[in-house]
C-alpha cells in the first residue's frame, strides 16, 4: 500500500491510488471511508416517498433530489454538505388537513477515518455533525441540532460486510426550548450478488431521552447497481417495525465520484 499521507485538497490523490467507490447511501448506516484527497462526491436521493398513520394522524411525505456533497480534505478526512432544495408533507387528522412544503433543513458533517480506510479487515470512523435550520415550520423545528456518529466495519464471513453504528443526538424538545439527548444504534448487513449488484438489510432504532417520545424500529432493505466503478444507482425501502416511525419510506437515489 502506497504512503498517501502526503495527498491533501490541493494535492489530489493520483486514480492509481483511489481506494474502491464507498458511499454512505443507500441504507441508513454510514461508511466509515472517506472520499480521497482532492476528489468530490455526491450522493442523492431522486425521490422519497413516505407514509405513516401515529395516533389518528396520517401523513404522506415527498423529497426531490436532496445531494450530499463530499470534498477530500486529506487522506482519512472530508467535509460534507446535505441540502434538501425541496420537500413536502401532506397531514390529515380530524377531520383537517394541512400541506407544507419548500427547503429542508441542512446538515454539514466532517467525516475522520480512525482505522482501515486503505485496506484491512476492519475500519472505524468518526462523524460530528450539525444541523442548520434552514427549513420553516412544520418542515422543520427552527433550532440548531448536533451529535456524533461511529460507523464500525468489518467483514465477516462469507463475503459479508457487517456495519454497527451508535450514534448520539442533541435534539430540541417537541414543545418549549429545551433540548434532549437521543441515542440510535443500527446493524446492517451487506453482500454483494454479483459484480454490480450488492444487497442490504439493516434493522435501526432510535431511543429519545425525552419522555414523551416512542421508541423507533425499523426493518431496512435495499439494493445497489454499478452503471460504472464510480456511478452507482440505489433503490430500497425502510419499515417501522413498531407504528413510530413512517410505516413505510421508498426511495431511488444516485452516487457519483469525481
Amino acid at each position: 500500500m502506497p504512503d498517501k499521507s502526503a495527498f491533501n485538497l490541493f494535492n489530489p490523490t493520483p486514480d492509481a491510488d483511489l481506494r474502491s467507490f464507498s458511499t454512505d447511501r443507500p441504507t441508513k448506516a454510514n461508511s466509515p471511508y472517506t472520499v480521497d484527497a482532492g476528489h468530490f462526491q455526491y450522493e442523492t436521493d431522486l425521490v422519497v416517498y413516505g407514509s405513516s398513520n401515529v395516533d389518528g394522524v396520517r401523513s404522506q411525505a415527498w423529497t426531490v433530489v436532496d445531494p450530499t456533497l463530499k470534498l477530500g480534505l486529506t487522506n482519512t478526512m472530508d467535509a460534507e454538505l446535505q441540502v434538501t432544495p425541496y420537500e413536502s408533507v401532506r397531514t390529515e387528522t380530524a377531520g383537517a388537513t394541512t400541506n407544507a412544503s419548500g427547503l429542508g433543513d441542512t446538515y454539514a458533517r466532517l467525516k475522520i477515518n480512525l482505522l482501515g480506510d486503505d485496506g484491512g479487515p476492519a475500519a472505524v470512523a468518526l462523524l460530528p455533525y450539525v444541523k442548520l435550520p434552514t427549513a420553516r415550520e412544520p418542515l422543520g423545528n427552527g433550532r440548531v441540532e448536533g451529535g456524533v456518529i461511529l460507523p464500525i466495519s468489518f467483514s465477516a464471513p462469507g463475503g459479508f460486510t457487517v456495519i454497527v453504528m451508535p450514534e448520539g443526538d442533541y435534539l430540541k424538545d417537541t414543545t418549549g426550548a429545551g433540548y434532549h439527548g437521543a441515542f440510535d444504534f443500527l446493524v446492517n448487513v451487506s453482500h454483494p450478488l454479483d459484480k454490480k449488484w450488492t444487497f442490504y438489510s439493516e434493522v435501526f432504532t432510535t431511543q429519545s431521552f425525552q419522555a414523551a417520545d416512542k421508541p423507533i424500529y425499523t426493518l431496512d432493505e435495499a439494493f445497489t447497481y454499478a452503471l460504472t466503478p464510480t456511478l452507482q444507482l440505489d433503490f430500497g425501502g425502510n419499515f417501522s417495525l413498531n407504528d413510530a416511525a413512517p410505516r413505510v419510506q421508498l426511495y431511488t437515489g444516485l452516487s457519483q465520484r469525481f
